[in-house]
């Protein structure tokens, strides 16, 4: 993008779990950047020039070169940045697990979410989204396993991919009437050792803050 000052720009909204993972990521790399927080009701003429097919953020922005979507943010600054700390793998094997897992939470646990905040309370698909969030959710426990992290022993790629998600649990459970923990202990103790990490302290929101917003969305763009 011809023009653009140079360095490193986060087009961002605050409570994106999206944009919340480009932001752990840039930590974890110690990468300093700026944020550019994005009024997404009157979309700024810079956002719809970087991300013209999508109109959404996140937007990584690398001398005022666009990079968009938030995975393939993360892929990229494993890329330009190979002297930061890696977030993905070394092992080939290992990425694309890490990848597929990533692409599951976006699709299944997110896609779930939004159900359940815009879908009737109380009628049968609603409570359709609620067992497939469940079953979402222990999927991912059971993935996680025994193990620290859904990575493995350390913090990774795939953590920080899904661990924003996180601050939406309570959401999720006054919405669903089911307790996360109840269902998936394990997970929401990988949960809270992720939220130990200054990166990700730093990037999230306190659940009640984001289950706020999820009352807004659901009285504005919820069915009735």
């Amino acid at each position: 993008m011809a023009g653009e000052k140079k360095g490193l720009h986060l087009l961002d909204f605050w409570v994106s779990p999206f944009g919340q993972r480009c932001r752990i990521a840039l930590a974890e790399k110690n990468l300093a950047y700026e944020p550019l927080e994005q009024d997404l009701s009157n979309k700024s003429d810079l956002l719809l020039r970087a991300n013209p097919v999508h109109k959404k953020i996140p937007v990584f922005l690398h001398d005022g070169r666009p990079i968009c979507e938030s995975l393939a943010i993360l892929h990229y600054l494993d890329e330009a940045f190979p002297e930061t700390p890696a977030l993905l793998p070394s092992d080939a094997h290992a990425r694309a697990h890490a990848r597929l897992w990533a692409d599951y939470a976006d699709r299944k646990v997110f896609e779930c979410g939004t159900r359940l905040w815009r879908l009737k309370e109380g009628g049968e698909p609603q409570a359709q989204a609620r067992r497939e969030m469940v079953e979402a959710l222990r999927t991912l426990e059971a993935e996680l396993g025994d193990k620290a992290y859904l990575a493995g022993e350390a913090f990774g790629f795939l953590d920080l991919a899904v661990v924003p998600f996180t601050a939406w649990f309570l959401a999720y459970e006054r919405l669903g009437e089911f307790s996360v923990e109840e269902v998936c202990p394990r997970l929401v103790a990988w949960a809270r050792r992720c939220g130990e990490r200054e990166s990700v302290a730093r990037s999230l929101h306190p659940p009640e803050k984001v289950y706020e917003f999820v009352g807004y969305l659901k009285n504005k763009y919820g069915d009735k």
